[in-house]
């Protein structure tokens, strides 16, 4: 339903995904864009979409709007890029803005890793 209006405003995600590294980033969108497709005021134009590892980590089911967003960014190749690299929360407010916010990724740590730093800790104790 509202795939057409966030292919449109895709490529400015995309620029802000990148920039969000650095700060938290803000888009304003058009109201009446959404409120065309949408059931008016009451649709609760409202949400948080979480990307983990690639791909969403909450549940937007049932929120087309949401839905429709998390959908078109990750069948964008460069888009869906940045967000196996990173993780990011996108959230709407009432105001039609979009919040794009940046968390970085802790390296993983394998078994090896942990296990070797349990010897190196008990080493340093002996």
């Amino acid at each position: 339903m509202y795939i057409t209006v966030w292919s449109k405003y895709l490529p400015v995600i995309r620029i802000l995904l990148k920039r969000s590294v650095v700060s938290e980033q803000i888009l304003d969108l058009n109201r009446i864009d959404f409120e065309r497709l949408g059931s008016g005021r009451k649709a609760g134009y409202k949400f948080v979409i979480d990307f983990k590892k690639g791909s969403v980590n909450n549940l937007i089911s049932n929120i087309p709007m949401a839905a429709d967003l998390a959908s078109v960014m990750l069948e964008d190749e460069a888009t869906k890029g940045l967000l196996q690299k990173n993780d990011y929360q996108i959230n709407l407010n009432t105001r039609f803005k979009l919040n794009i916010l940046h968390f970085p990724r802790l390296p993983e740590i394998s078994e090896d890793d942990s296990v070797m730093t349990e010897e190196a800790v008990e080493s340093e104790h002996a």
